[in-house]
C-alpha cells in the first residue's frame, strides 16, 4: 500500500529547488570501458517538480547487444538507430545546467562519460542525485530498494520495466515520493559532485586526436596560452582527467600524456608530489601552472599557426614565422615556483 502520492506538486527540501534530468539507459553489458549504451531516455522535471521535456532513442553500439532476455534490444532493432555521436550535442543540451538522477546513478552517469568521450565530447553534469541512495536516507518499510519495489510502494505504475522510457516516467514518480518524505523526514539530499572519482581504471579516455597548430613554445608567466602549446596534466584535480584534456583539446592545445624539453606547461595543483611528470618538469624547466590558473587561461587562448598556413608558406618561398623561443630554464624549484604564483595570481 503506497504511503505517500507520487503526483507532481511535491515540496522540496528548502535550499535543494533544482531543474533535474531524469536518466535510464540499457547497455550491452557491465563495463563502461568495454560495453555501450543501446537506448537512452531523458525526462526534464523544473524546480516544482512538473515535467518540462522527455527524449529517448535506440542506439547503434556497433557491437553485440548483449543480454537480449534483459532488455529485449536484438541488432535487427537496433539496425538503422543512430550512433551516439550523431546525437550527443542533443543529449548534452538537455543534461547541461540539471541534476543528472538515476537509480543507482554510479552506473548510468559512468556509461554517459565513457559514451561523450568515445564522441570527443565532456559530459555536462557538474552534481548527480541516485535515488537508490536517496531512498537508502529515507528508508521506507521496503523488502528492498530497486526501483519496481520503490514504485509499488509509492504507487507509481510501472508498465515495462528495463524500457529506458518507461524506467525514467517511473523515475519521476519515485524521486517526487522521495523527495517529498525526505522533506517531512529532515533528510539532506545525497547529491553528489560529478564526478566523484578519478581512479584512471574508470575515468573515461578521450580519443587522441592531432594537433592543427605547431607548437609556438613555452608558456609565459601569466599566460596567454596559445593553440598548439603542449601542455601535460598531473596529480589530482577538482576536475576530471578527460575533462581538462577536452577543454584544452577543444581550444586548439595539444594536450600530452607525458613531459618533455618541448611541453609548454605542465598543469598540478601540488608541485612537490614528485610525479614522474612533475619531476621531469623540474629537469626541463617546464612552467608549471595549477588547475585554477589553467582553466581561467583557457578562456581567452590566443590563435596560432596551422601546420597548413605553414606549408603554405614553405610551398610560396616564404619563410615560416619564427617559434616563439622557450624562456631560459629555470636553474632552481624555487624559480619554477615563482612562475606558478605568477600565472596563479
Amino acid at each position: 500500500m503506497s504511503v505517500t502520492s507520487a503526483a507532481p506538486g511535491f515540496s522540496p527540501m528548502r535550499g535543494h529547488f533544482h531543474e533535474w534530468a531524469l536518466v535510464d539507459v540499457e547497455t550491452s553489458g557491465l563495463v563502461p570501458r568495454r560495453d555501450r549504451v543501446l537506448s537512452l531516455a531523458i525526462m526534464t522535471l523544473g524546480p516544482d517538480g512538473e515535467q518540462t521535456g522527455e527524449y529517448s532513442t535506440l542506439l547503434d553500439p556497433g557491437c553485440d547487444p548483449g543480454p537480449v532476455h534483459v532488455h529485449g534490444l536484438t541488432a535487427e532493432r537496433l539496425r538503422g538507430a543512430p550512433v551516439f555521436e550523431e546525437v550527443a550535442e542533443g543529449i548534452a543540451a538537455l543534461l547541461e545546467g540539471r541534476v543528472l538522477v538515476a537509480h543507482n546513478a554510479q552506473f548510468d552517469y559512468d556509461f554517459l562519460a565513457h559514451e561523450f568521450a568515445r564522441a570527443g565530447m565532456r559530459l555536462p553534469v557538474a552534481r548527480r542525485l541516485c535515488t537508490l541512495a536517496l531512498n537508502r536516507r529515507v528508508d521506507p518499510p521496503t523488502d528492498d530498494l530497486t526501483l519496481g519495489t520503490l514504485a509499488a510502494h509509492y504507487g507509481v505504475p510501472q508498465v515495462q520495466a528495463h524500457d529506458a522510457l518507461d524506467d525514467t516516467r517511473v523515475l519521476a514518480g519515485v524521486l517526487r515520493a522521495s523527495l517529498r518524505e525526505a522533506a517531512r523526514l529532515d533528510v539532506p539530499l545525497p547529491l553528489v559532485a560529478c564526478p566523484p572519482r578519478q581512479d584512471p581504471r574508470f575515468a573515461p579516455k578521450p580519443p587522441k586526436a592531432p594537433c592543427a597548430f605547431r607548437n609556438p613554445g613555452r608558456l609565459t608567466a601569466g599566460g596567454p596560452l596559445v593553440q598548439g602549446m603542449k601542455v601535460a596534466v598531473t596529480g589530482d584535480t577538482r576536475t576530471s582527467r578527460a575533462d581538462l584534456l577536452l577543454r584544452g583539446a577543444a581550444a586548439g592545445l595539444n594536450m600530452m600524456t607525458s613531459v618533455s624539453r618541448h611541453t609548454s606547461a605542465l598543469v598540478t595543483n601540488d608541485p612537490t608530489a614528485g610525479t614522474a611528470k612533475a619531476r621531469r618538469a623540474l629537469a626541463e624547466g617546464v612552467p608549471l601552472i595549477d588547475e585554477e590558473a589553467f582553466l581561467r587561461l583557457l578562456g581567452d587562448v590566443r590563435a596560432g599557426t596551422s601546420h597548413e598556413e605553414t606549408e603554405s608558406r614553405a610551398d610560396a618561398g616564404a619563410p615560416a614565422p619564427p617559434a616563439v623561443p622557450a624562456p631560459r630554464a629555470p636553474e632552481t624549484a624555487d624559480a619554477v615556483e615563482t612562475v606558478v604564483a605568477d600565472a596563479g595570481s
